[in-house]
């Protein structure tokens, strides 16, 4: 099977992996620290993301200044605050004159002070407590099961649309999947005679479960196993089980 790209009037490279982009591929631009101006492909989003880079068309939706973030004063430093002279207060009170609460939490050798600020570092310690990001999902054991949620998880994610604007210029794609070394994981290999993308689908993972790992232009690049073509992608970038293998 024959097939033939003919560039287009203006090349269009991606600033981060460097790709010229084929007909139906579509690019952002990006603005990177400084505001210099990137073209930036569907394929590479998250690492420009991961540079600092922002959507040019979300530029004005920013702060034009991001608040500082001032840490909350111990309830120590604060009645220690409240007794320092060289302070002015704007409740009309003369420095170093008291609250009428000041005295019940400096009682007794400043222990209702120092329970209080104890409950409060303890409340800020739980507050911030980190938390993981990632939520697993049960990954099933049979492995054909497996082939057949990984193609519902590609197809629910961004990928078909990348799928689908490349097949508009070079055909219908070949297709494998194929369950990887890791219980969780399974390969997706889509490829045409002259490009080829491989990624992982991580069936354990709820949050970015399809990553792309690898991406060439000669199909001798790939292994034996990638090119044992199981499946086939329609018109709009899906994938679908059982296909025969183009010789």
């Amino acid at each position: 099977m024959n097939k033939e790209v003919r560039p287009g009037l203006e090349e269009v490279v991606c600033d981060v992996c460097g790709r010229t982009m084929l007909k139906g591929e579509r690019t952002e631009p990006y603005l990177a620290p400084g505001g210099q101006r990137m073209v930036v492909c569907e394929l590479c989003t998250d690492r420009a993301y991961a540079e600092g880079w922002i959507r040019e068309s979300a530029h004005d939706e920013l702060p034009a200044r991001t608040r500082r973030h001032e840490p909350r004063r111990s309830i120590l430093a604060r009645l220690r605050r409240r007794h320092d002279p060289a302070v002015a207060y704007a409740d009309g009170r003369g420095p170093g004159e008291p609250t009428g609460a000041e005295p019940a939490a400096w009682a007794n050798g400043g222990e209702a002070v120092e329970a209080e600020a104890a409950q409060e570092h303890a409340a800020d310690r739980t507050f911030t407590r980190p938390k993981d990001p990632r939520h697993v999902r049960a990954v099933p054991t049979n492995a054909q099961v497996k082939v057949e949620r990984a193609i519902e998880v590609f197809n629910s994610s961004e990928h078909p649309r990348t799928i689908a604007g490349i097949a508009r210029s070079l055909g219908e794609p070949w297709v494998n999947v194929t369950v990887g070394s890791s219980p969780s994981e399974v390969a997706v290999v889509v490829a045409w005679e002259l490009s080829w993308y491989h990624y992982r689908v991580d069936l354990g993972a709820e949050i970015d479960p399809v990553t792309l790992v690898g991406k060439g232009v000669e199909l001798e690049e790939l292994d034996e196993w990638a090119r044992d073509w199981n499946a086939a992608a329609v018109a709009d970038g899906r994938l679908v089980l059982g296909v025969g293998s183009p010789g």
